[in-house]
C-alpha cells in the first residue's frame, strides 16, 4: 500500500511539475483571451459609415526604398479615400539609392494625390518628428514604405476615429503578404513564411484586440499607425534614444496623457514576409531589447506600493515577459535533464505529447477567434481558414521565437543596445570561438601541469 501510494505521489508531482508552467504562462491566458474575444467580436457595436472625409497626412520615412516605394504609394492611390484629401510626406533618411527618382516617377503617374520630398538627418525617429511639425490635417497617419494598405484601410482607421471620440490613437493590423509567401520558392520555405502569417494574425487579431478592450497595448505598429494631430503634438514626439521609438511613443501617449489606445482590426497593411531565418533572429531581438528599454524608461513611475506592485500592466508585463523567462529556460532544459537521471522514457515523451496537444488547442481557439475578426475581408479570411492544418506548426514556431526574444534579453542586460545586432550565423561563429577560447586555456592548463610532472620525475 505504501509503494503505491508513494507511486501516485511520485507521479503527481511529476505531472503538476512539468504542466504548470505552460499552464499557468500560456494555456489558461490564451483560453481567458479567446472569450474575451468572443465577447468582444459579439458586442462590437456597428460604426457609423462617414458623412465626410476630413484631410489626413500621411508620413511615409524613406530609406533606400526605391525598389518597394512605388507599389506603396499605389496602394495609397488605389485606396477608397478621396485622394484630394491626402497629403504624402516622404522623408528621405539619407537614402543612398534612386529612391527620389521613383518620388519623381509617382507625381508624374500619380497627378491627383498631393506628394511631397523632404530630406532628413539619419534616423527614422528624427524623420518621423520632422515629419510631423510639417504635417496638417485632423488626423496623422505613417506607414512604411516597404508595404502596401488594403484598400479600406485609410477610411476604416479614420472611421475608428470618427464613431469613437474617446480614442486618440490607433493601431493598424499588420499582416504578411499572402501573394508573397504563396510564390516563394521551396515547400519549406513558404512553410516557414505561413507560420509567420499565423503569428501575426495571431499578434494583431488576436493579441492587440484582447489589449484593446483593456487599454493596454504594449505598443503601435511602426509600419501603420495613426493619431489625432491634437494629441500627438502634446507629447515629446518620437524618442531618438530608443530602437523603439513607436513603443515609445505608445507609452507616452496612454501613461502620460491618459489617452486611449486601440487596434483598428479592419485596417490592413501588408508587409513582406521575413527573408530568412537570420533576418527573424535579428528583428525579434530588437524588438526584445526595445521593448525592454521602453519599459524601464517607464516603469519607475508605476513602482507605486499605495496601488499594489502588479497593479500596472507595465510590472505585469515584464514580470511575465522577462523574469519569468528564466524559468521557462529552465523548465526547457529539464527535459533534457530527466533522461539522465532516471525517469521512464515513456513518461517522458507522453508528457510532451500532452503539452504539445495543449498548445494546438490554445492555437485552435485563436485560429477559430481570428477567423470571426476576417470576416470582413473574404480572400483574407478565405487564405487563413484553408491554412488551418499551421495550427499544428505553430507551437513549434513560437518556441524558437521564444529563444531569439530570450538572447535579446540577454544581450539586452549585457548592454548591447543598438539597432545592429549579430545574426544566428554569427552569433554560432561567436560561440565556437568562445568555446574554442576555452578549451585552449583548458588544453594549456594541461599540458602546463605535464610539464610540471615530468620535470619533478
Amino acid at each position: 500500500m505504501t509503494a503505491i501510494v508513494n507511486l501516485f505521489r511520485s507521479s503527481v508531482v511529476f505531472w503538476v511539475a512539468w504542466i504548470i508552467i505552460p499552464l499557468l504562462m500560456e494555456i489558461i491566458p490564451t483560453i481567458f483571451n479567446f472569450f474575451i474575444l468572443l465577447k468582444r467580436k459579439i458586442v462590437q457595436r456597428k460604426e457609423k459609415e462617414l458623412v465626410y472625409l476630413p484631410e489626413i497626412t500621411l508620413i511615409i520615412p524613406v530609406y533606400n526604398s526605391a525598389e518597394t516605394l512605388y507599389e506603396c504609394i499605389r496602394s495609397v492611390h488605389d485606396s477608397d479615400y478621396d485622394n484630394k484629401m491626402i497629403y504624402i510626406m516622404l522623408v528621405n533618411n539619407m537614402s543612398t539609392d534612386n529612391s527620389f527618382e521613383v518620388f519623381c516617377q509617382c507625381q508624374k503617374d500619380f497627378p491627383d494625390l498631393t506628394i511631397n520630398w523632404m530630406n532628413s538627418k539619419q534616423g527614422k525617429s528624427k524623420a518621423l518628428n520632422l515629419a510631423l511639425f510639417n504635417s496638417s490635417g485632423k488626423y496623422i497617419m505613417h506607414i512604411d514604405s516597404d508595404g502596401i494598405l488594403h484598400p479600406a484601410a485609410l477610411r476604416n482607421i479614420v472611421k475608428k476615429f470618427e464613431n469613437h471620440s474617446d480614442v486618440y490613437c490607433v493601431t493598424g493590423t499588420i499582416m504578411t503578404n499572402p501573394e508573397r509567401i504563396d510564390s516563394a520558392k521551396g515547400v519549406f520555405r513558404r512553410l516557414f513564411l505561413k507560420m509567420e502569417f499565423f503569428e501575426y494574425c495571431q499578434a494583431f487579431l488576436a493579441g492587440r484586440n484582447f489589449q484593446s478592450e483593456f487599454n493596454s497595448i504594449f505598443t503601435m505598429s511602426g509600419a501603420f499607425s495613426a493619431f489625432r494631430k491634437s494629441s500627438i503634438l502634446k507629447t515629446q514626439l518620437y524618442n531618438t534614444d530608443t530602437i523603439c521609438e513607436d513603443t515609445h511613443v505608445t507609452f507616452q501617449i496612454r501613461d502620460n496623457l491618459k489617452e486611449k489606445v486601440v487596434l483598428c482590426d479592419s485596417a490592413v497593411f501588408f508587409v513582406d514576409p521575413i527573408e530568412s531565418l537570420n533576418k527573424l533572429y535579428v528583428q525579434r531581438q530588437r524588438w526584445q531589447r526595445g521593448e525592454m528599454e521602453v519599459v524601464h524608461m517607464f516603469m519607475r513611475k508605476d513602482l507605486n506600493p499605495a496601488k499594489g506592485f502588479f497593479s500596472s500592466f507595465v510590472i505585469r508585463l515584464i514580470m511575465f515577459d522577462h523574469t519569468f523567462a528564466f524559468p521557462r529556460m529552465i523548465w526547457y532544459f529539464a527535459l533534457i535533464c530527466l533522461a539522465f537521471i532516471n525517469y521512464p522514457m515513456k513518461l517522458v515523451v507522453q508528457s510532451v505529447f500532452i503539452i504539445y496537444f495543449l498548445y494546438v488547442l490554445s492555437s485552435l481557439l485563436l485560429y477559430f477567434s481570428i477567423t470571426l475578426f476576417l470576416s470582413k475581408f473574404k480572400d483574407l479570411r478565405r487564405y487563413y481558414a484553408r491554412k488551418w492544418y499551421m495550427i499544428f506548426f505553430l507551437p513549434l514556431f513560437n518556441f524558437m521565437v521564444f529563444w531569439f526574444r530570450f538572447a535579446g534579453i540577454i544581450n539586452a542586460i549585457k548592454g548591447e543596445q543598438a539597432w545592429r545586432t549579430r545574426n544566428l550565423n554569427e552569433e554560432w561563429q561567436s560561440f565556437k570561438e568562445k568555446v574554442g577560447e576555452d578549451f585552449l586555456w583548458l588544453r594549456t592548463g594541461i599540458e602546463k601541469l605535464r610539464n610540471e610532472v615530468n620535470e619533478k620525475n
